[in-house]
Protein backbone atom coordinates (compact mmCIF):
# COMPACT_ATOMS: atom_id res chain seq x y z
CA UNK A 1 0.00 0.00 0.00
CA UNK A 2 1.56 3.48 -1.00
CA UNK A 3 0.92 6.51 1.11
CA UNK A 4 0.65 8.91 -2.02
CA UNK A 5 -1.61 6.76 -3.85
CA UNK A 6 -4.00 6.36 -0.47
CA UNK A 7 -6.03 9.46 -0.99
CA UNK A 8 -7.84 9.19 2.42
CA UNK A 9 -4.92 7.94 4.20
CA UNK A 10 -4.51 11.61 5.86
CA UNK A 11 -8.34 11.51 7.02
CA UNK A 12 -8.14 8.11 8.60
CA UNK A 13 -5.15 9.21 10.09
CA UNK A 14 -6.50 11.80 11.53
CA UNK A 15 -9.69 9.47 12.87
CA UNK A 16 -7.47 7.23 14.91
CA UNK A 17 -4.99 7.67 18.41
CA UNK A 18 -1.11 7.17 17.71
CA UNK A 19 -1.14 4.06 19.46
CA UNK A 20 -4.20 3.17 16.82
CA UNK A 21 -2.50 4.13 13.55
CA UNK A 22 0.65 2.34 14.34
CA UNK A 23 -1.34 -1.15 14.65
CA UNK A 24 -2.81 -0.55 11.55
CA UNK A 25 0.21 0.25 9.98
CA UNK A 26 2.31 -2.92 11.53
CA UNK A 27 -1.06 -5.03 10.27
CA UNK A 28 -0.65 -3.55 6.65
CA UNK A 29 -4.22 -1.92 7.17
CA UNK A 30 -2.40 1.57 6.93
CA UNK A 31 1.05 2.62 4.65
CA UNK A 32 4.12 3.87 6.44
CA UNK A 33 4.96 6.98 5.36
CA UNK A 34 7.37 7.43 2.75
CA UNK A 35 10.54 8.11 4.38
CA UNK A 36 10.08 4.69 6.24
CA UNK A 37 9.20 2.63 2.75
CA UNK A 38 12.74 4.58 1.88
CA UNK A 39 14.39 3.01 4.73
CA UNK A 40 13.04 -0.57 4.61
CA UNK A 41 11.68 0.00 7.70
CA UNK A 42 8.75 -2.57 9.28
CA UNK A 43 7.02 -2.33 12.30
CA UNK A 44 7.56 -5.87 14.49
CA UNK A 45 6.06 -4.72 17.85
CA UNK A 46 3.44 -1.80 18.89
CA UNK A 47 3.02 -1.07 22.80
CA UNK A 48 2.03 2.25 24.28
CA UNK A 49 4.72 3.88 25.04
CA UNK A 50 7.29 1.34 23.24
CA UNK A 51 7.90 -0.01 19.39
CA UNK A 52 10.23 -1.88 17.53
CA UNK A 53 11.62 -2.09 14.25
CA UNK A 54 13.17 -4.05 11.79
CA UNK A 55 15.39 -3.25 9.47
CA UNK A 56 18.31 -4.51 7.04
CA UNK A 57 21.41 -2.56 6.00
CA UNK A 58 22.34 -2.63 2.42
CA UNK A 59 24.90 -1.12 0.10
CA UNK A 60 22.95 1.75 -0.83
CA UNK A 61 22.88 2.90 2.66
CA UNK A 62 26.64 2.91 2.58
CA UNK A 63 29.15 6.04 2.62
CA UNK A 64 32.05 5.96 0.53
CA UNK A 65 34.01 4.06 3.04
CA UNK A 66 32.02 0.95 2.66
CA UNK A 67 29.97 1.24 5.97
CA UNK A 68 26.62 2.78 6.35
CA UNK A 69 26.17 6.70 6.38
CA UNK A 70 25.93 7.68 10.44
CA UNK A 71 22.63 9.13 8.82
CA UNK A 72 20.85 6.00 8.49
CA UNK A 73 21.40 4.53 11.96
CA UNK A 74 20.25 8.44 12.93
CA UNK A 75 17.56 7.46 11.28
CA UNK A 76 16.32 4.33 12.49
CA UNK A 77 16.86 5.77 16.07
CA UNK A 78 14.48 8.62 14.97
CA UNK A 79 12.15 6.80 13.83
CA UNK A 80 11.85 4.31 16.70
CA UNK A 81 11.86 7.34 19.28
CA UNK A 82 9.17 9.11 17.43
CA UNK A 83 6.87 6.68 17.07
CA UNK A 84 7.17 5.39 20.69
CA UNK A 85 6.05 8.65 21.15
CA UNK A 86 3.51 8.75 18.75
CA UNK A 87 1.94 5.65 20.52
CA UNK A 88 0.89 8.00 23.68
CA UNK A 89 -0.22 10.63 21.02
CA UNK A 90 -4.61 11.16 21.46
CA UNK A 91 -6.31 11.42 17.78
CA UNK A 92 -5.56 14.27 15.61
CA UNK A 93 -2.43 14.42 17.75
CA UNK A 94 1.24 13.50 16.04
CA UNK A 95 4.82 14.22 17.20
CA UNK A 96 7.87 15.64 15.70
CA UNK A 97 11.57 15.54 16.67
CA UNK A 98 12.96 18.69 18.54
CA UNK A 99 16.47 17.64 19.58
CA UNK A 100 18.01 14.29 18.69
CA UNK A 101 21.13 13.17 20.49
CA UNK A 102 22.96 10.05 18.22
CA UNK A 103 25.81 7.57 19.63
CA UNK A 104 27.59 5.41 17.20
CA UNK A 105 29.62 2.65 18.74
CA UNK A 106 29.88 0.51 15.69
CA UNK A 107 30.04 0.02 12.08
CA UNK A 108 27.01 -1.24 10.19
CA UNK A 109 27.41 -2.58 6.78
CA UNK A 110 25.72 -5.13 4.63
CA UNK A 111 27.10 -8.18 6.42
CA UNK A 112 25.56 -6.88 9.76
CA UNK A 113 22.36 -8.67 9.45
CA UNK A 114 18.64 -7.28 10.39
CA UNK A 115 18.63 -5.18 12.69
CA UNK A 116 16.32 -4.94 15.70
CA UNK A 117 15.42 -0.98 16.43
CA UNK A 118 13.83 -0.38 19.87
CA UNK A 119 12.01 3.46 21.09
CA UNK A 120 10.69 3.70 24.63
CA UNK A 121 9.09 6.78 25.60
CA UNK A 122 10.91 8.27 28.97
CA UNK A 123 8.94 10.95 30.01
CA UNK A 124 5.48 12.26 28.74
CA UNK A 125 4.48 15.87 29.39
CA UNK A 126 1.51 17.76 27.68
CA UNK A 127 3.34 19.36 24.80
CA UNK A 128 6.75 16.97 24.72
CA UNK A 129 7.67 13.90 25.89
CA UNK A 130 11.36 12.28 25.54
CA UNK A 131 12.38 8.86 24.64
CA UNK A 132 15.33 6.42 23.72
CA UNK A 133 16.50 4.05 21.69
CA UNK A 134 19.09 1.92 20.70
CA UNK A 135 19.52 -0.59 17.56
CA UNK A 136 21.22 -4.32 18.48
CA UNK A 137 21.91 -7.27 15.89
CA UNK A 138 20.35 -10.82 16.21
CA UNK A 139 23.54 -11.37 19.07
CA UNK A 140 22.21 -8.60 20.54
CA UNK A 141 25.15 -6.80 19.80
CA UNK A 142 24.81 -2.62 20.50
CA UNK A 143 25.39 -0.58 17.38
CA UNK A 144 24.12 2.70 18.21
CA UNK A 145 22.01 4.52 21.19
CA UNK A 146 19.90 7.85 21.50
CA UNK A 147 17.55 10.13 23.21
CA UNK A 148 15.40 12.87 21.95
CA UNK A 149 12.57 15.54 22.29
CA UNK A 150 9.65 15.47 20.61
CA UNK A 151 7.24 18.16 20.21
CA UNK A 152 3.41 16.92 20.36
CA UNK A 153 1.60 18.50 17.34
CA UNK A 154 -2.29 19.13 16.01
CA UNK A 155 -2.27 17.78 12.92
CA UNK A 156 -4.07 19.18 9.94
CA UNK A 157 -5.90 17.66 7.03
Amino acid sequence: MSFADDKITRTKILELDGYEHLVKIAQGELPQGPFQQLLDIHIEKVERGELTLKSRPTSRFYNPYGVTHGGYASSLLDTAMGCAVQTICPIGYGSTTLELKVNLVKAITDKTGELTIKGKVLHAGKTTATSEATIVDAAGNLFAHSTCTCLKIKLQN
